[in-house]
């Protein structure tokens, strides 16, 4: 006996050309909150239900951060009538196999990340779907491709989505050759923000007008969905696919720095470092956050790089090893060399009492630093930058910084920092003074390594 399911979908504008489009690469571009995802995954959906025995993969650059985004929609939107009723079945995966929605009529969805390729890749499909492209690399991208011959389908399609960047960007240029369909995809095609005469729904005023408000690329990018780049540019040679990278375990050899930019309204930054033998840095832990004290951001700092070694074994349900004197708290990973802060002498106090070491004032020079930052981000004689970013080393979003649509992290910052044009200002001497305090930050490091001489360190015990 057959069920009869009711689901509710009616795409607008670019999601509903996704539907129409039998183009083997078609790119979604559009800022956050156009629905692009969504109409990619149930085009997916569709599919799988109308074919039995065809196979589609959901992918992102990380399976972890797949599972907060993009399987949340599928699972709570685009296949929920689905999964309630039982004809589409979550299976976990084994050795063999990778982790997939199995369809009642035989079809098959996988679910992986690009960082974990091998069974992902082992397979062949109809239906690709590539969340946030921009991450990938070409030859992910190429090697994706690749697997596009199922052939259960009448024709095999690779759908992904993205948030608009540089116009240098690989993505744009393969659009710009007519390899790639880009569809752009606009915040009046969400029913949630617009009317379908035009008109702002309630929620989508409160919306559209917080990103009103935004100013330069960031305005013309997450607003407008322009792939534009920033007039005046400082890092340029800034790429993610390059300077961004996955984590990887740290050799305990290598040594740790940490630098900090204080801040209250503004977000407070703390960016832990790691250098390689060869000179490389690596930003692989980030606290960057508003209205928190320093006191609160130092008890903060010893919970992520202290841990229990010996606990008093209290029952207590409230029992907390970080604030009981009996516990013997120890470092889970190698003191810091030296913590590089901004000039404040109120707050580099605060923060040497709260975490039990002492401190060094930055090297506060502008220019030179920021000469110093770039030629890091520039390949050396391997062919490979000395500075690098691990994707997920935001410790967490600050959620007033994501509702402002502002930068959350140093690497969402770097694509905005410009130098001041203003009349009268020296051409490529002076930053602009507004979402720059990751990039500070990051500045006190390259010049503490690369301009200024080593630290004398004293340490305060703990």
């Amino acid at each position: 006996m057959s069920t009869t399911l009711r689901h509710h979908y009616r795409p607008r504008g670019a999601a509903a050309e996704v539907f129409a489009s039998r183009a083997p690469e078609v790119l979604l571009s559009g800022p956050a909150g156009t629905g692009k995802s969504r109409a990619a995954l149930e085009k997916l959906h569709a599919m799988m239900l109308a074919t039995p025995g065809a196979r589609g993969l959901i992918v992102r650059k990380t399976l972890v951060s797949l599972g907060s985004t993009g399987l949340v929609t599928w699972r709570e939107k685009v296949a929920a009538e689905s999964i309630a009723a039982g004809h589409v079945v979550w299976y976990g995966g084994s050795q063999q196999e990778a982790a997939a929605y199995r369809y009642s009529n035989g079809s098959t969805v996988v679910v992986g990340g690009l960082d974990k390729p091998q069974k992902v890749m082992s397979s062949e499909y109809d239906f690709i779907f590539v969340q946030e492209a921009i991450e990938l690399t070409i030859d992910d991208w190429e090697a994706l491709t690749t697997r596009l011959r199922n052939g259960r389908i009448s024709f095999q399609q690779l759908i992904a989505d993205c948030n608009p960047w540089t116009p240098s960007h690989w993505l744009k240029q393969r659009a710009d050759r007519g390899d790639t369909l880009m569809l752009h995809s606009r915040h009046e095609d969400n029913p949630t923000l617009f009317r379908e005469d035009g008109t702002l729904t309630e929620g989508g005023e409160a919306y559209i007008g917080k990103l009103e408000k935004l100013t330069g690329v960031r305005y013309h990018r997450l607003r407008h969905g322009r792939w534009v780049a920033a007039e005046g540019l400082i890092y340029e040679e800034f790429d993610p696919a390059v300077h961004v990278v996955e984590r990887f375990d740290i050799p305990e050899s290598w040594t740790r720095w940490w630098t900090v930019d204080f801040g209250f309204t503004n977000p407070f930054v703390l960016q832990c470092w790691a250098e390689d033998p060869d000179g490389r840095l690596y930003l692989y832990r980030e606290i960057y956050k508003t209205r928190t004290l320093v006191e609160d951001h130092a008890k903060h700092i010893l919970r992520l790089v202290r841990e229990c070694e010996e606990c008093c074994k209290s029952r207590a349900t409230d029992h907390d090893c970080h604030e009981c004197k009996a516990c013997r708290l120890v470092w889970a990973e190698p003191r810091p060399r030296a913590i590089i802060c901004d000039h404040d002498a109120e707050d580099r106090a605060t923060l040497e009492r709260h975490l039990g070491m002492s401190t060094i004032a930055a090297r506060k020079g502008v220019s030179d630093g920021i000469q110093a930052t770039q030629a890091r981000f520039r390949p050396a004689g391997d062919g490979r930058p000395r500075i690098f970013f691990l994707r997920d080393a935001l410790v967490e979003r600050d959620p007033e910084l994501e509702d402002a649509k502002k930068p959350c992290s140093t690497a969402e910052e770097i694509t905005g920092y410009v130098w001041d044009t203003s009349p009268g200002k020296p051409p490529k001497e002076t930053p602009v003074k507004q979402d720059d305090h990751g990039m500070d930050a990051a500045r006190y490091m390259v010049a503490q390594k690369d301009l200024g001489a080593r630290p004398r360190i004293r340490t305060l015990g703990r």
